[in-house]
């Protein structure tokens, strides 16, 4: 089938259409206007006459009827959607790559270090289960087998350590007489060897070995089962294996692709047999536009059915998504520099951070740019499950792109200011475990609703950063991540000294408080604070808090729609004082933002006249961003919350009836 490839510029909608010009489309808008008057030959004929006999009738005007994805939002349901990471966790060292293996629910993920960790998914979030120290050199490459049951890591120590997932224990170490630069298992379950592909960092030599076999020289290199030096002309930095087609593609540092089964009998690699493909010449395919383009992915991921992979890089910031069956160009995502500021300055960007927070993401582009390899060459982008959607990091976020619809469907954590690059999703049921019966399948049971229920999640490398990022549906500031009344960021590790100091003064400010319950005559709203971006505002409504200030107060503004106000002993919205007996400053942070309901803000009469007076929000309203201080938000009582928006207001706004606030319990 073939496939036109076009560049889209990423927006909030890649599709587009042809434009006329403004001067063409007046003219035509003008004829349309105009009366057509025909010219009379005998007097007989009227302005309304046929001419020269009864037209054809006009053909009914089509729409081009855009393009719709069946149950998107079934799909969508089932990944992240979360603005912030839920949690992150540590590595001693920058963590390069993390790993969700297929059909167990394990997570690897490993450091410059050369550290391995074993982590298992539970049914919200994921728990330690093994580290292991397995190189004395940086991990440069990871794979993991299709079945899940195989992991490989290569060092720059020159040895590959085979692990046996399920039971996370090492069975096996090659070792190496080169440099490794990538790694590929070449086998699927039930083969009869567990073959590994290794390239070499200096030579476009690939080699094949068997993981399980013993080396029964150990003062020797492995020698491998089989050994290609001329399939490619340069070294080769990617290698997939698609299963289902038995077929390897490789890719070298000029970009050149390459697909290729294995022949043992005559030691060679030979072009794809069995019609798993339909060319014969490349000439025939788009798998040259990596030369075209003078660039070579960073990776290559394969979808789900394994038929079509994707591909990205630093190198033209390109998304590419190919059919892996006619090696056509099926989608082409230009996520360059100039074409995302361009973006930003037009304001057509699925999201458009403020200047300041543009300028700063760019330098980090910059940076990221200047280097070769190491992080660099982590960057990737997977499928979903379903095979309909691409996942990526960028400059402005995750993204989610409906490869069906050509559109940005989701931006995922757009709010954070890491500098996501290396991606696992996991869409599994961490519970479920067993067969299910018809009888158990018809029944009313609660546990096993609980056992289906699924927590798809991103996992994220950073760049420069010693931590890896959990991403869900849920958001850090709601549900039980919000009853822990601990940070997100988890120190699993020993801190360095700098990180101690900062967790030192973390502490003091956590023991102001972080949860809080406003006793209302409407009923209680849980709320919880956050004194670790806004301290001095936080400290003020405890402060007050603890020492009764707000008992009794009204609520003596409402608007429904927008927000409650309250914490004026007055009642008029004219009094208040801060803890400190005058105002105080605005403390502003990206960290926090009125983009959703059920957001405690100061209310204020201008900047830094902060006192005793705060709102909830009950709708988004960004355009109060940086005029007010946000510091909590609500975790429970949103009911009461809307109780109060309705109530009935006079000409000033404020409630008929009395509504106060009994006690405010600090927790």
């Amino acid at each position: 089938m073939l496939h036109t490839s076009v560049v889209w510029m990423i927006t909030g909608d890649f599709e587009g259409g042809a434009q006329s010009s403004p001067l063409k489309k007046m003219s035509e808008e003008a004829h349309a206007a105009a009366p057509t008057k025909r010219r009379r030959d005998d007097g007989e004929r009227s302005d309304d006459d046929d001419g020269d006999g009864p037209l054809p009738p006009r053909a009914p005007e089509t729409r081009q009827r855009s393009r719709v994805l069946r149950h998107e939002a079934l799909f969508l349901a089932n990944m992240p959607s979360c603005d912030m990471y839920e949690k992150s966790l540590m590595h001693r060292d920058t963590v390069n790559t993390v790993t969700v293996t297929p059909r167990n629910d394990f997570i690897i993920t490993t450091s410059v270090d050369g550290h391995v960790k074993w982590w298992k998914k539970t049914d919200k979030g994921i728990e330690f289960v093994k580290h292991y120290r397995a190189h004395l050199s940086p991990v440069v490459a990871v794979a993991c087998s299709s079945d899940g049951e195989l992991f490989a890591t290569a060092g720059a120590d020159k040895a590959i350590k085979i692990f046996d997932v399920v039971n996370f224990d090492m069975i096996n170490i090659l070792k190496l007489d080169y440099l490794p630069r990538t790694l590929c298992w070449c086998s699927k379950k039930g083969d009869a060897q567990a073959l590994l592909a290794c390239s070499d960092l200096e030579s476009p030599t690939i080699h094949i070995y068997d993981a399980r076999a013993a080396n029964l020289t150990p003062s020797k290199a492995d020698t491998p089962q089989l050994s290609l030096p001329s399939l490619h002309s340069q070294p080769v930095h990617v290698l997939q294996y698609n299963s289902v087609a038995k077929t390897v593609v490789s890719v070298d540092v000029g970009g050149m692709i390459e697909y290729w089964q294995m022949d043992f009998d005559n030691n060679a690699a030979v072009h794809p047999r069995g019609g798993v493909v339909d060319w014969e010449f490349k000439s025939d395919t788009d798998l040259y536009d990596f030369k075209k383009c003078k660039a070579a992915p960073a990776s290559l991921t394969f979808s789900p059915d394994f038929s079509k992979f994707v591909t990205t890089g630093f190198d033209d910031r390109a998304v590419r998504v190919f059919s892996f069956r006619s090696g056509k160009l099926l989608r082409k995502y230009d996520e360059s520099l100039d074409v995302v500021s361009e973006m930003q300055q037009a304001g057509t960007a699925a999201y458009r951070p403020d200047e300041m927070e543009f300028g700063r993401r760019m330098a980090v582009e910059r940076e990221i740019e200047k280097a070769k390899g190491g992080q660099r060459d982590t960057l990737n982008a997977v499928f979903d499950e379903s095979g309909h959607f691409i996942i990526y990091a960028s400059v402005l976020g995750i993204k989610i792109v409906n490869i069906e619809t050509n559109r940005v469907a989701r931006l995922v954590g757009k709010m954070e200011n890491q500098r996501f690059l290396n991606i696992a999703l996991y869409q599994g049921a961490p519970k479920k475990k067993g067969l299910v019966t018809h009888a158990m399948a018809a029944s009313d049971n609660a546990t096993l609703r609980d056992s289906e229920a699924v927590d798809p999640t991103l996992f994220c490398t950073a760049y420069k950063r010693n931590r890896f990022y959990i991403l869900t549906r849920r958001e850090p500031d709601s549900g039980e991540t919000a009853n822990t009344g601990t940070s997100r960021d988890i120190f699993n590790e020993k801190p360095s000294r700098e990180e101690q100091t900062v967790a030192s003064a973390t502490s003091v400010k956590l023991s102001q408080g972080t949860q809080a319950v406003l006793h209302t005559s409407f009923g209680d709203i849980h709320v919880r604070l956050f004194p670790e971006h806004v301290p001095k505002t936080v400290e003020n409504f405890v402060g007050l808090a603890r020492k009764g200030y707000y008992d009794g107060v009204l609520f003596h503004r409402v608007i429904s729609g927008f927000m409650v106000q309250t914490g004026d002993p007055l009642g008029d919205g004219t009094g208040g004082d801060s803890i400190w007996g005058h105002d105080f400053e605005d403390e502003f942070t990206k960290a926090l933002k009125h983009d959703r309901p059920y957001t405690l803000s100061m209310a204020n009469c201008g900047p830094n006249t902060n006192a005793s007076q705060f709102f909830i929000t009950t709708v988004p309203t960004p355009w109060l961003d940086n005029k007010h201080t946000v510091f909590g938000r609500c975790t429970g009582g949103m009911d009461v919350v809307h109780r109060i928006e309705k109530a009935r207001i006079d000409k000033n706004e404020k409630p008929f009836e009395d509504i106060k606030i009994l006690s405010i319990e600090v927790r």
